[in-house]
Protein backbone atom coordinates (compact mmCIF):
# COMPACT_ATOMS: atom_id res chain seq x y z
CA UNK A 1 0.00 0.00 0.00
CA UNK A 2 2.90 2.38 0.62
CA UNK A 3 4.17 2.59 -2.99
CA UNK A 4 0.85 3.54 -4.66
CA UNK A 5 0.08 6.04 -1.93
CA UNK A 6 3.46 7.70 -2.24
CA UNK A 7 3.03 8.05 -6.00
CA UNK A 8 -0.48 9.40 -5.54
CA UNK A 9 0.24 11.89 -2.77
CA UNK A 10 2.37 14.41 -4.77
CA UNK A 11 -0.32 14.72 -7.38
CA UNK A 12 -3.03 15.23 -4.83
CA UNK A 13 -0.99 17.94 -3.14
CA UNK A 14 -0.11 19.67 -6.41
CA UNK A 15 3.62 18.95 -5.94
CA UNK A 16 5.70 18.14 -9.03
CA UNK A 17 8.36 15.54 -8.23
CA UNK A 18 10.80 13.62 -10.39
CA UNK A 19 10.76 9.84 -10.51
CA UNK A 20 14.04 9.85 -8.62
CA UNK A 21 12.64 12.08 -5.86
CA UNK A 22 9.53 9.95 -5.63
CA UNK A 23 11.59 6.78 -5.40
CA UNK A 24 13.74 8.24 -2.63
CA UNK A 25 10.69 9.41 -0.71
CA UNK A 26 9.00 6.03 -1.15
CA UNK A 27 12.09 4.16 0.04
CA UNK A 28 12.40 6.43 3.08
CA UNK A 29 8.75 5.96 3.98
CA UNK A 30 9.00 2.19 3.53
CA UNK A 31 12.07 2.05 5.76
CA UNK A 32 10.41 4.21 8.41
CA UNK A 33 7.29 2.03 8.32
CA UNK A 34 9.36 -1.14 8.58
CA UNK A 35 11.42 0.17 11.49
CA UNK A 36 8.29 1.34 13.29
CA UNK A 37 6.66 -2.06 12.84
CA UNK A 38 9.85 -3.81 13.95
CA UNK A 39 10.21 -1.83 17.16
CA UNK A 40 6.49 -2.07 17.83
CA UNK A 41 6.72 -5.86 17.60
CA UNK A 42 9.77 -5.85 19.85
CA UNK A 43 8.00 -3.75 22.47
CA UNK A 44 5.11 -6.20 22.56
CA UNK A 45 7.36 -9.23 22.87
CA UNK A 46 10.15 -8.03 25.16
CA UNK A 47 10.53 -9.24 28.72
CA UNK A 48 13.57 -9.54 30.94
CA UNK A 49 14.22 -13.15 31.94
CA UNK A 50 14.36 -14.11 35.59
CA UNK A 51 17.34 -15.72 37.38
CA UNK A 52 15.83 -19.09 36.46
CA UNK A 53 17.18 -18.55 32.95
CA UNK A 54 20.15 -16.26 33.55
CA UNK A 55 21.69 -17.49 36.82
CA UNK A 56 20.58 -21.02 37.70
CA UNK A 57 22.16 -22.68 34.62
CA UNK A 58 25.57 -21.39 35.73
CA UNK A 59 25.38 -22.84 39.25
CA UNK A 60 26.07 -26.29 40.64
CA UNK A 61 23.41 -28.20 42.54
CA UNK A 62 25.15 -27.31 45.81
CA UNK A 63 25.27 -23.62 44.90
CA UNK A 64 21.57 -23.63 43.96
CA UNK A 65 20.65 -25.24 47.28
CA UNK A 66 22.63 -22.59 49.16
CA UNK A 67 20.79 -19.64 47.55
CA UNK A 68 18.69 -17.42 49.86
CA UNK A 69 15.77 -18.29 47.57
CA UNK A 70 16.29 -21.76 46.05
CA UNK A 71 13.91 -22.53 43.18
CA UNK A 72 12.47 -25.60 44.93
CA UNK A 73 12.15 -24.08 48.41
CA UNK A 74 8.34 -24.43 48.34
CA UNK A 75 6.39 -27.54 47.31
CA UNK A 76 4.41 -27.92 44.11
CA UNK A 77 6.46 -25.51 42.01
CA UNK A 78 5.95 -24.96 38.30
CA UNK A 79 6.87 -22.37 35.69
CA UNK A 80 3.95 -21.13 33.59
CA UNK A 81 4.64 -19.81 30.09
CA UNK A 82 2.52 -16.76 29.19
CA UNK A 83 2.62 -13.97 26.58
CA UNK A 84 4.10 -11.77 29.32
CA UNK A 85 6.94 -14.14 30.19
CA UNK A 86 7.21 -17.06 32.56
CA UNK A 87 5.52 -17.03 36.00
CA UNK A 88 6.79 -19.05 38.96
CA UNK A 89 3.83 -20.70 40.74
CA UNK A 90 3.63 -22.93 43.82
CA UNK A 91 0.56 -25.04 44.54
CA UNK A 92 0.13 -27.67 47.21
CA UNK A 93 -2.35 -29.14 49.67
CA UNK A 94 -5.36 -31.47 49.39
CA UNK A 95 -7.06 -31.22 46.01
CA UNK A 96 -10.46 -31.23 47.70
CA UNK A 97 -9.51 -28.58 50.26
CA UNK A 98 -10.81 -25.03 50.25
CA UNK A 99 -8.68 -22.88 47.97
CA UNK A 100 -6.45 -20.03 49.20
CA UNK A 101 -4.46 -17.75 46.86
CA UNK A 102 -1.67 -15.68 48.44
CA UNK A 103 -0.26 -12.49 46.84
CA UNK A 104 3.04 -11.16 48.19
CA UNK A 105 4.39 -7.61 48.55
CA UNK A 106 6.33 -5.12 46.48
CA UNK A 107 9.81 -6.54 46.94
CA UNK A 108 9.77 -9.84 48.80
CA UNK A 109 8.98 -12.75 46.43
CA UNK A 110 6.59 -15.60 47.21
CA UNK A 111 9.00 -17.26 49.62
CA UNK A 112 8.12 -14.57 52.19
CA UNK A 113 4.65 -16.13 52.48
CA UNK A 114 5.97 -19.68 52.45
CA UNK A 115 5.41 -20.29 56.17
CA UNK A 116 1.86 -18.94 55.94
CA UNK A 117 1.24 -21.28 53.00
CA UNK A 118 2.60 -24.25 54.96
CA UNK A 119 0.45 -23.35 57.97
CA UNK A 120 -2.67 -23.33 55.80
CA UNK A 121 -1.73 -26.56 54.02
CA UNK A 122 -1.29 -28.22 57.41
CA UNK A 123 -4.87 -27.17 58.22
CA UNK A 124 -6.21 -28.84 55.09
CA UNK A 125 -6.33 -25.99 52.55
CA UNK A 126 -5.25 -26.08 48.92
CA UNK A 127 -2.83 -23.14 48.66
CA UNK A 128 -1.35 -21.38 45.64
CA UNK A 129 1.17 -18.54 45.60
CA UNK A 130 3.39 -17.06 42.92
CA UNK A 131 6.12 -14.53 42.20
CA UNK A 132 4.75 -11.26 40.87
CA UNK A 133 6.18 -10.17 37.53
CA UNK A 134 9.73 -8.89 37.94
CA UNK A 135 10.20 -10.70 41.25
CA UNK A 136 11.80 -13.98 42.26
CA UNK A 137 11.67 -16.48 39.39
CA UNK A 138 9.02 -14.68 37.32
CA UNK A 139 10.10 -12.79 34.19
CA UNK A 140 9.72 -9.01 33.93
CA UNK A 141 7.56 -7.90 30.97
CA UNK A 142 8.28 -4.55 29.34
CA UNK A 143 4.94 -3.10 30.39
CA UNK A 144 3.44 -0.70 32.91
CA UNK A 145 3.26 -2.36 36.33
CA UNK A 146 -0.22 -1.27 37.31
CA UNK A 147 -3.32 -3.02 38.62
CA UNK A 148 -4.25 -4.14 35.10
CA UNK A 149 -1.03 -6.10 34.67
CA UNK A 150 -1.19 -7.73 38.09
CA UNK A 151 -4.91 -8.58 37.85
CA UNK A 152 -4.14 -10.23 34.51
CA UNK A 153 -1.29 -12.14 36.13
CA UNK A 154 -3.60 -13.47 38.84
CA UNK A 155 -5.99 -14.74 36.15
CA UNK A 156 -3.09 -16.43 34.34
CA UNK A 157 -2.02 -18.11 37.59
CA UNK A 158 -5.55 -19.36 38.29
CA UNK A 159 -5.87 -20.73 34.76
CA UNK A 160 -2.59 -22.62 35.10
CA UNK A 161 -3.90 -25.02 37.73
CA UNK A 162 -5.09 -28.51 36.88
CA UNK A 163 -7.79 -28.21 39.55
CA UNK A 164 -10.70 -25.78 39.60
CA UNK A 165 -10.17 -22.33 41.11
CA UNK A 166 -13.66 -20.87 40.63
CA UNK A 167 -14.11 -20.13 44.35
CA UNK A 168 -11.24 -19.27 46.67
CA UNK A 169 -10.05 -17.15 49.59
CA UNK A 170 -7.86 -14.31 48.30
CA UNK A 171 -5.13 -13.00 50.62
CA UNK A 172 -2.76 -10.10 49.89
CA UNK A 173 0.22 -8.80 51.84
CA UNK A 174 1.35 -5.15 51.65
CA UNK A 175 1.21 -4.26 47.92
CA UNK A 176 -0.63 -7.55 47.48
CA UNK A 177 -3.48 -6.20 49.60
CA UNK A 178 -4.08 -3.37 47.15
CA UNK A 179 -3.98 -5.89 44.29
CA UNK A 180 -6.54 -8.05 46.10
CA UNK A 181 -8.93 -5.09 46.21
CA UNK A 182 -8.43 -4.44 42.49
CA UNK A 183 -8.99 -8.09 41.55
CA UNK A 184 -12.01 -8.50 43.84
CA UNK A 185 -13.63 -5.41 42.37
CA UNK A 186 -13.74 -7.03 38.92
CA UNK A 187 -14.16 -10.70 39.83
CA UNK A 188 -16.13 -10.78 43.10
CA UNK A 189 -17.97 -13.96 42.10
CA UNK A 190 -14.67 -15.89 42.30
CA UNK A 191 -13.62 -14.61 45.72
CA UNK A 192 -15.08 -16.40 48.72
CA UNK A 193 -13.36 -13.93 51.03
CA UNK A 194 -10.77 -11.17 50.80
CA UNK A 195 -8.08 -10.69 53.46
CA UNK A 196 -5.57 -7.83 53.50
CA UNK A 197 -2.39 -8.19 55.57
CA UNK A 198 -0.54 -4.96 56.47
CA UNK A 199 -2.08 -3.69 53.29
CA UNK A 200 -1.19 -0.98 50.84
CA UNK A 201 -3.87 0.85 48.90
CA UNK A 202 -4.97 3.38 51.51
CA UNK A 203 -1.64 4.77 52.70
CA UNK A 204 -2.00 8.52 53.07
CA UNK A 205 -0.01 10.45 50.45
CA UNK A 206 1.75 12.66 53.01
CA UNK A 207 3.81 9.60 53.94
CA UNK A 208 5.63 9.90 50.60
CA UNK A 209 9.15 11.12 51.38
CA UNK A 210 10.78 13.76 49.22
CA UNK A 211 13.23 11.15 47.97
CA UNK A 212 10.39 8.92 46.78
CA UNK A 213 8.67 11.87 45.13
CA UNK A 214 11.88 12.78 43.31
CA UNK A 215 12.58 9.22 42.16
CA UNK A 216 9.11 7.93 41.33
CA UNK A 217 6.75 10.84 40.80
CA UNK A 218 8.57 13.96 39.66
CA UNK A 219 9.77 12.87 36.21
CA UNK A 220 12.73 15.21 36.65
CA UNK A 221 15.49 12.60 36.45
CA UNK A 222 16.58 10.48 33.47
CA UNK A 223 15.46 6.87 33.64
CA UNK A 224 18.97 5.43 33.82
CA UNK A 225 19.85 7.72 36.73
CA UNK A 226 16.64 6.77 38.56
CA UNK A 227 17.50 3.08 38.21
CA UNK A 228 21.01 3.66 39.54
CA UNK A 229 19.77 5.69 42.50
CA UNK A 230 16.97 3.25 43.33
CA UNK A 231 19.36 0.31 43.25
CA UNK A 232 21.69 2.10 45.67
CA UNK A 233 18.80 3.17 47.84
CA UNK A 234 16.93 -0.08 48.29
CA UNK A 235 19.67 -2.71 48.23
CA UNK A 236 20.20 -3.94 51.81
CA UNK A 237 23.83 -3.66 52.82
CA UNK A 238 25.63 -6.70 54.09
CA UNK A 239 28.31 -4.68 55.89
CA UNK A 240 26.05 -2.88 58.35
CA UNK A 241 26.32 0.55 56.70
CA UNK A 242 23.31 2.73 56.11
CA UNK A 243 21.95 2.74 52.55
CA UNK A 244 22.19 5.86 50.43
CA UNK A 245 19.30 8.32 50.26
CA UNK A 246 17.82 7.22 53.54
CA UNK A 247 14.02 7.55 53.38
CA UNK A 248 11.65 9.12 55.85
CA UNK A 249 9.56 7.11 58.28
CA UNK A 250 6.51 5.33 56.92
CA UNK A 251 7.63 5.36 53.30
CA UNK A 252 6.40 2.15 51.67
CA UNK A 253 9.01 2.44 48.94
CA UNK A 254 11.46 0.99 51.41
CA UNK A 255 9.10 -0.77 53.77
CA UNK A 256 10.26 -4.21 52.78
CA UNK A 257 13.82 -3.53 51.76
CA UNK A 258 15.83 -1.22 53.98
CA UNK A 259 18.57 -2.79 56.05
CA UNK A 260 18.78 -1.46 59.63
CA UNK A 261 16.61 1.51 58.74
CA UNK A 262 13.83 2.94 60.88
CA UNK A 263 11.44 2.73 57.97
CA UNK A 264 11.12 -1.03 57.70
CA UNK A 265 12.49 -1.59 61.14
CA UNK A 266 15.18 -4.00 62.23
CA UNK A 267 12.48 -6.50 63.07
CA UNK A 268 11.53 -6.67 59.42
CA UNK A 269 15.01 -6.59 57.96
CA UNK A 270 16.39 -9.24 60.27
CA UNK A 271 13.26 -11.42 60.26
CA UNK A 272 13.91 -15.00 59.24
CA UNK A 273 12.29 -15.69 55.90
CA UNK A 274 11.06 -19.05 57.21
CA UNK A 275 11.25 -21.06 60.39
CA UNK A 276 12.32 -23.94 58.15
CA UNK A 277 15.38 -21.97 56.94
CA UNK A 278 17.17 -20.54 59.98
CA UNK A 279 19.76 -17.91 59.18
CA UNK A 280 18.12 -16.71 55.95
CA UNK A 281 16.75 -13.20 56.49
CA UNK A 282 14.36 -11.04 54.53
CA UNK A 283 17.25 -8.72 53.68
CA UNK A 284 19.36 -11.54 52.25
CA UNK A 285 16.56 -12.65 49.94
CA UNK A 286 15.95 -9.13 48.68
CA UNK A 287 19.65 -8.45 48.24
CA UNK A 288 19.99 -11.64 46.16
CA UNK A 289 16.98 -10.64 44.06
CA UNK A 290 18.31 -7.14 43.36
CA UNK A 291 21.72 -8.50 42.40
CA UNK A 292 20.46 -11.33 40.19
CA UNK A 293 17.11 -10.34 38.63
CA UNK A 294 17.87 -7.79 35.92
CA UNK A 295 14.20 -6.90 35.60
CA UNK A 296 13.57 -6.25 39.29
CA UNK A 297 14.65 -2.60 39.54
CA UNK A 298 12.63 -1.43 36.48
CA UNK A 299 9.65 -3.48 37.73
CA UNK A 300 9.97 -1.99 41.20
CA UNK A 301 10.12 1.57 39.86
CA UNK A 302 7.12 1.07 37.60
CA UNK A 303 5.18 -0.54 40.45
CA UNK A 304 5.90 2.43 42.70
CA UNK A 305 4.65 4.77 40.00
CA UNK A 306 1.56 2.92 38.86
CA UNK A 307 0.36 0.23 41.28
CA UNK A 308 -2.41 0.76 43.88
CA UNK A 309 -0.33 1.75 46.91
CA UNK A 310 -1.43 5.19 48.07
CA UNK A 311 -4.88 6.66 48.66
CA UNK A 312 -7.22 7.55 47.15
CA UNK A 313 -8.02 4.38 45.21
CA UNK A 314 -11.25 4.21 43.23
CA UNK A 315 -11.28 0.41 43.46
CA UNK A 316 -12.08 0.65 47.17
CA UNK A 317 -15.24 2.65 46.46
CA UNK A 318 -16.34 0.11 43.86
CA UNK A 319 -15.68 -2.74 46.30
CA UNK A 320 -17.70 -0.95 48.99
CA UNK A 321 -20.78 -1.06 46.75
CA UNK A 322 -20.26 -4.76 45.99
CA UNK A 323 -20.00 -5.55 49.70
CA UNK A 324 -23.11 -3.49 50.47
CA UNK A 325 -25.14 -5.47 47.93
CA UNK A 326 -23.83 -8.73 49.41
CA UNK A 327 -24.94 -7.71 52.90
CA UNK A 328 -28.36 -6.53 51.79
CA UNK A 329 -29.17 -9.68 49.84
CA UNK A 330 -27.71 -11.93 52.50
CA UNK A 331 -29.99 -10.37 55.12
CA UNK A 332 -33.12 -11.39 53.18
CA UNK A 333 -33.70 -15.05 53.97
CA UNK A 334 -35.91 -15.54 50.92
CA UNK A 335 -33.16 -14.43 48.57
CA UNK A 336 -30.06 -16.37 47.61
CA UNK A 337 -27.02 -14.11 48.05
CA UNK A 338 -24.82 -13.67 44.99
CA UNK A 339 -21.70 -15.79 44.65
CA UNK A 340 -18.53 -14.59 46.31
CA UNK A 341 -17.78 -12.43 49.35
CA UNK A 342 -20.41 -14.25 51.34
CA UNK A 343 -19.84 -12.24 54.52
CA UNK A 344 -20.33 -8.91 52.75
CA UNK A 345 -17.13 -7.65 54.35
CA UNK A 346 -13.38 -8.11 54.17
CA UNK A 347 -10.76 -8.83 56.84
CA UNK A 348 -7.79 -6.56 57.52
CA UNK A 349 -4.97 -7.91 59.70
CA UNK A 350 -2.74 -5.11 60.96
CA UNK A 351 0.44 -4.90 63.00
CA UNK A 352 0.30 -2.98 66.26
CA UNK A 353 3.82 -1.64 65.65
CA UNK A 354 3.81 -1.38 61.85
CA UNK A 355 5.69 1.83 60.89
CA UNK A 356 4.45 1.64 57.28
CA UNK A 357 0.74 0.86 57.48
CA UNK A 358 -0.18 2.90 60.54
CA UNK A 359 -2.83 0.93 62.41
CA UNK A 360 -5.08 3.82 63.50
CA UNK A 361 -4.94 5.48 60.08
CA UNK A 362 -5.68 2.21 58.29
CA UNK A 363 -8.71 1.51 60.48
CA UNK A 364 -10.11 5.01 60.02
CA UNK A 365 -9.54 5.09 56.27
CA UNK A 366 -10.84 1.56 55.63
CA UNK A 367 -14.05 2.29 57.52
CA UNK A 368 -14.49 5.50 55.56
CA UNK A 369 -13.95 3.68 52.26
CA UNK A 370 -15.89 0.47 52.95
CA UNK A 371 -18.24 1.42 55.78
CA UNK A 372 -18.22 0.11 59.35
CA UNK A 373 -20.02 -3.06 58.26
CA UNK A 374 -17.74 -3.64 55.28
CA UNK A 375 -14.52 -4.43 57.13
CA UNK A 376 -13.37 -6.40 60.17
CA UNK A 377 -10.01 -5.92 61.89
CA UNK A 378 -7.55 -8.14 63.70
CA UNK A 379 -4.56 -6.50 65.38
CA UNK A 380 -1.44 -8.57 66.04
CA UNK A 381 1.64 -7.54 68.09
CA UNK A 382 4.03 -7.33 65.16
CA UNK A 383 5.30 -4.77 62.68
CA UNK A 384 5.12 -4.88 58.89
CA UNK A 385 6.65 -8.37 58.94
CA UNK A 386 3.59 -9.93 60.64
CA UNK A 387 2.71 -12.64 58.04
CA UNK A 388 6.36 -13.69 57.88
CA UNK A 389 7.05 -14.02 61.60
CA UNK A 390 3.58 -14.90 62.88
CA UNK A 391 2.13 -17.23 60.27
CA UNK A 392 0.20 -19.16 62.94
CA UNK A 393 -1.53 -16.05 64.28
CA UNK A 394 -2.37 -14.77 60.81
CA UNK A 395 -3.74 -18.16 59.70
CA UNK A 396 -5.87 -18.40 62.84
CA UNK A 397 -7.30 -14.90 62.31
CA UNK A 398 -8.17 -15.73 58.71
CA UNK A 399 -9.73 -19.07 59.56
CA UNK A 400 -11.88 -17.48 62.29
CA UNK A 401 -13.10 -14.95 59.74
CA UNK A 402 -13.83 -17.64 57.14
CA UNK A 403 -15.91 -19.64 59.63
CA UNK A 404 -18.28 -16.78 60.50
Amino acid sequence: MILPLMHLAPGLLGIRMSMHQTAVLTAAATAAFSLSAFFSMRRKAVFTPSPRKTILPTLSAQEVAALPYPPDVLPGWRDVATPYGSIRVYESGPEDGERVLLVHGISTPAVALGDLAQELIKRGYRVMLFDLFGRGYSDAPDLVYDARLFVTQILLVLASSRVSWTSFHLVGYSLGGGLVVSFTRYFPHLVSSATLLATGGLIRPYHVSWQSWLLYKSGLLPGSLVEWLVRRRIRPKDDGRKPALRPARADIASAEIQNHDATGGEEFDSAGISKFRPGVTVSSVIRWQIDNHRGFIPAFISTMRNAPIYAPQEDWNALAEILRVRRERGSREAEVPPLGLRAGKILMVLGEDDPIVIKDEAIEDARQALGYDGVEFTILPQGHELPITNSHGVATAMEDFWRQ
